[in-house]
């Protein structure tokens, strides 16, 4: 573990060089430790791959002292809070078409045809190693290699929200409508991010993703 300052109020602590599931645990595990604990002076905690942001009050604590708690913690093994009670969230996406524009040029670099990417695309596991881009957007991690694809060379100014995209080894889904330049697959109609929900983010670093294929007209009926 090392830690290094991020302006003067706040602390990147590295957990790892690797985006693996050992080192997602402990981000995971020191996330929920320093959430649950309320440490004297923290005012976020942004857990992201293999690394954990602390912002904190430098009136309240120093960054020292900050520093000393944080290696306590990752010092004590016990201290640790593996929670293999990870959520999982089923994303219902309708593939193709005008919701996925973007599938027919992914399957031919795949050497595949757009239902083979279909199917394992929705055959995958993922894990949300990070949230960042715009409010509530997930990078998911364990994208099946035969469908990793370069980001587009010309970004679009305009991606619809709930659209999901692949953007080199990762997929994702845009909450928002936003500029991007991922290659766009599908659309699912849940809405990922509501300012006025109490959970804003419908997915959180550390869940697991499963997305399921639906037809158009099942998107059109969604309630």
């Amino acid at each position: 573990m090392t830690l290094s300052p991020l302006g003067d109020s706040a602390i990147v602590v590295s957990l790892g060089d690797e985006v693996d599931e050992a080192t997602l645990g402990k981000v995971r595990g020191l996330t929920d430790a320093l959430r649950e604990e309320g440490v004297p002076g923290i005012v976020d905690v942004v857990p992201a791959f293999a690394q954990v942001t602390v912002f904190y009050d430098p009136v309240r604590v120093s960054y020292d002292e900050l520093g000393a708690a944080l290696r306590a913690r990752a010092e004590n093994a016990a201290g640790w809070l593996k929670r293999e009670s990870a959520r999982t969230r089923e994303i219902p996406v309708c593939y193709g078409g005008d919701f996925g524009p973007d599938i027919a040029d992914v399957a031919t670099r795949a050497g595949l045809s757009s239902a083979e990417v279909i199917a394992l695309h929705t055959g995958g596991n993922y894990r949300v190693h990070a949230i960042g881009f715009a409010p509530g957007f997930a990078y998911l991690g364990g994208l099946a290699a035969k469908l990793h694809t370069p980001r587009r060379a010309s970004p679009r100014t305009a991606v619809p929200a709930g659209t999901v995209g692949i953007g080199g080894a990762q997929t994702g889904v845009y909450p928002l409508a936003t500029p991007g330049g991922w290659n766009l697959i599908g659309r699912t109609p849940l809405r990922l991010f509501d300012a006025h929900r109490a959970e804003a983010a419908w997915l959180q670093a550390g869940d697991r993703v499963v997305f399921r294929a639906i037809s158009a007209e099942e998107f059109a009926a969604w309630k």
